[in-house]
């Protein structure tokens, strides 16, 4: 069963990169040891990302931080017969010792959308939190790799870049909003419609991370479709856009995309941790500090090395309906950076 549920994954890992090189195998070769902290194990999104973390024969090292209920999901994950030592921490005072020697930090901690939950509402509590958690990364593991889950994203990045800099540690190649979401829906999404296999899809996704600011881009999807009508198009866009409330309208109040955002969010990490450990050639989309655009921030396909970012790629040709969808996200966005921003600066 064990070996069924590791060659699953790694078939996974290989689907789930953006490029034929950067899918080298999530296989049995471990590597250098390296540290993963998970803040907010303890929730929907941090359970299953804890176990997606702990089959990674890339981790040597997992900690799991929450404000309670780490230590029993930590004993459950420690039991599964993989490489990695997983200790789980509870409570502020713990904070540091789960960060300590991280390499890389994912933050999928705060409050998940529920059903007529604006992001504003998401803003105002999980503003503080991700503040919070930033502010140990600053000082127990300032040279870690942080991929930011914890919504919106549009703004979480701009508070954590904000909080390093106050601090003296900002790095801009080692902060990520994860967006690997939208790519993954919109590999789905295009597969499912123009009747190909999904596993050699590819759909870059840039922009931002809510709504509008997310921007598949089709017309460069491979492999090429000539079936679908710019409707077809149009549709897919708007469906990937809205692929998270889909998901919180179908669980009626229950939950939201905890355990896709899970799947997504392990993608992620494995390819920092591949570009970590010198892994050539390792691409995704991801929200960083940009200079593609007029916007200080921007999703768009990103070269992952030892430091992080190694080199943030352009956005290549776009179709009218793309160029003009472009266009269209630059305000929404651009507010939703300003406000991440304010909100650091002024608490």
């Amino acid at each position: 069963m064990r070996l069924f549920v590791i060659r699953s994954l790694e078939s996974a890992i290989r689907r789930g990169g953006a490029s034929a090189s950067s899918c080298r195998r999530f296989s049995s070769d471990s590597g250098p040891e390296r540290k993963v902290a998970i803040l907010g194990a303890a929730g929907g999104i941090g359970q299953p990302l804890a176990l997606l973390m702990k089959l990674n024969p890339l981790v040597s090292t997992l900690a799991l931080y929450d404000i309670a209920g780490t230590p029993g999901v930590a004993a459950d994950v420690s039991h599964i017969n993989t490489r990695a030592e997983v200790a789980g921490y509870a409570g502020e005072e713990q904070l540091g010792k789960a960060l300590e020697g991280s390499d890389v930090v994912v933050i999928p901690a705060g409050v998940p959308r529920k059903p007529g939950m604006t992001r504003d509402d998401l803003f105002n509590i999980n503003a503080g939190i991700v503040k919070s958690l930033c502010t140990a990364i600053s000082k127990y593991c300032p040279n870690a790799v942080v991929n930011m889950i914890s919504n919106p994203v549009n703004s979480t990045v701009p508070i954590a870049s904000e909080v390093f800099k106050k601090a003296g540690t900002y790095d801009e190649r080692k902060l990520f909003g994860v967006t690997t979401l939208d790519v993954v829906r919109a590999k789905t999404f295009y597969a499912g419609k123009a009747k190909v296999p999904v596993a050699g899809v590819n759909v870059p996704v840039v922009g931002g991370h809510a709504g509008i600011t997310i921007l598949p881009l089709f017309s460069q999807a491979t492999p090429a479709s000539n079936d679908l009508s710019d409707e077809d198009i149009k549709a897919l866009t708007k469906r990937t856009q809205e692929g998270g409330t889909e998901v919180v309208e179908a669980k009626a109040g229950k939950g939201s995309a905890t355990l896709s955002m899970a799947y997504a969010g392990a993608i992620f990490a494995d390819a920092c941790l591949k570009g970590l450990n010198g892994v050539p050639d390792v691409v995704e989309c991801s929200f960083v500090q940009s200079s593609i655009t007029e916007l200080p921030f921007f999703a768009s396909k990103v070269r992952l090395g030892k430091n992080g970012v190694e080199e943030v790629l352009g956005l290549g040709s776009l179709s009218d309906y793309e160029e003009e969808g472009l266009e269209k996200l630059k305000p929404e966005l651009k507010a939703s950076i300003e406000k991440g921003i304010k909100f650091a600066r002024e608490n």
